[in-house]
């Protein structure tokens, strides 16, 4: 594959992997931010608006960092580290009945989908065409 196409790929990728925290963060939690907090402390979130503020700047930070690609890596964290602790206080179906187990059990394997990317990233990086990568040529130019 030529650098060009593979250069194109990667940045189409990385819009891709952001654009649900993204819209996450700017399309429901900051304008819907005291219904979230609210639904949060009834999940047992402990302390739901600080938390929440949290989560809102993780997924922006996160999320611009991945698309931007620089410092993909710190971003990716970020993003892994939300995924687990949303994963574990609101797909929980291990302790639900009936219905709710098939709903909740799509959106857990749909976040472990989505913390194998966090970690990919973590792993090798943000690809051509980031800020990272031109940065690291810069430095060994210098």
């Amino acid at each position: 594959m030529n650098s060009t196409v593979q250069g194109l790929l990667t940045v189409v990728a990385r819009l891709f992997i952001v654009t649900i925290f993204l819209m996450s963060a700017l399309g429901n939690k900051i304008p819907q931010f005291s219904s979230v907090a609210q639904y949060m402390a009834s999940e047992g979130v402990p302390a739901a608006q600080v938390l929440l503020v949290g989560a809102i700047v993780f997924l922006i930070v996160g999320g611009l960092s991945i698309l931007l690609g620089f410092y993909a890596r710190v971003g990716a964290l970020l993003l892994f580290t939300f995924l687990v602790l949303a994963t574990y206080f609101f797909h929980d179906f291990w302790t639900l009945e009936g219905d709710a187990v098939e709903g909740q059990m799509i959106h857990f394997m749909k976040n472990l989908s989505m913390m194998g990317t966090m970690l990919f990233i973590m792993a090798v990086g943000s690809g051509p065409w980031s800020l990272d990568q031109k940065l690291a040529k810069e430095k060994v130019t210098s």
